[in-house]
């Protein structure tokens, strides 16, 4: 993935917020970047979906204002 480099800052941002220690993944990003794990695929995943939703066109709130009367 260091072909694209907004989705591969997601998928750590993703990664690190989500395993933030060794209790939780016993390996930094880098490391599970290169060795495919499933925390690293579980992140990338993470990411992608994050991307789609991002940049779908925003529906308008239909609940957000009291419609007039």
């Amino acid at each position: 993935m260091q072909h694209d480099v907004q989705l591969r800052a997601a998928a750590r941002a993703i990664y690190d917020t989500c395993y933030p220690g060794e209790e939780w993944s016993p390996i930094g990003f880098e490391e599970a970047e290169r060795c495919r794990t499933v925390h690293y695929r579980q992140a990338v995943g993470a990411a992608i979906e994050a991307r789609e939703v991002l940049a779908a066109p925003r529906q308008p709130d239909l609940f957000s204002r009291a419609q007039a009367g």
